[in-house]
């Protein structure tokens, strides 16, 4: 695990339970050439990466741009792996982000009458855990059925079908689908 600053690990930890992994804004006290100097070396380090702000979700600026564009930083799965959260779960909820702001800037984006929901709080996940054991099943490109990951947890069922839909979809938002396959039963994985 690289040696944090106490200011680094604060900034990486509040990104871990924001929507999106958002770092802004910057923890109290830590303010002009100070914010600058710990930022740099955190982008540097790959932890943080500067992205389009939403402004109609009224994401927080980290700088302006000189063509009216904002600038907002997010941790990144580097970052996030840096604090002990795992790094599969990082990846996928940057890539959902990614995926957001793609969909947001193409044509219809002006059109649309309602704001784009925001996704759930996410939750931080330590690596080894059978929460993290079960996310990496469902990424792979098989996927996983409900009696695998019995098989590889230990748990009941219900108690698996209760972690992919409360756990993954609603808290992390996590994109869960699930299709019937033949001798294996319901699939579920993480697109």
């Amino acid at each position: 695990m690289p040696k944090l600053t106490d200011t680094q690990a604060i900034i990486l930890s509040r990104a871990a339970t924001r929507p999106d992994n958002l770092a802004m804004p910057l923890p109290d006290g830590l303010h002009g050439a100070a914010a600058k100097v710990s930022v740099a070396k955190m982008i540097k380090c790959g932890w943080l990466e500067e992205v389009d702000a939403n402004l109609r979700k009224g994401e927080p600026l980290w700088r302006e741009t000189g063509d009216g564009h904002g600038m907002t930083l997010v941790a990144t799965g580097a970052g996030l792996e840096a604090i002990g959260i795992e790094p599969v779960v990082a990846t996928t909820l940057t890539k959902l982000r990614k995926a957001k702001l793609e969909r947001d800037k193409g044509p219809q984006a002006a059109l649309a009458a309602t704001p784009a929901p925001t996704m759930s709080k996410p939750v931080a996940i330590r690596s080894g855990t059978k929460q993290a054991q079960i996310i990496k099943l469902l990424q792979r490109p098989e996927g996983a059925s409900i009696a695998e990951i019995v098989e590889v947890t230990g748990w009941k069922a219900h108690s698996v079908r209760g972690l992919i839909s409360g756990g993954l979809k609603k808290k992390l938002g996590l994109p869960v689908t699930s299709e019937k396959v033949q001798n294996r039963g319901t699939v579920y994985r993480i697109a």
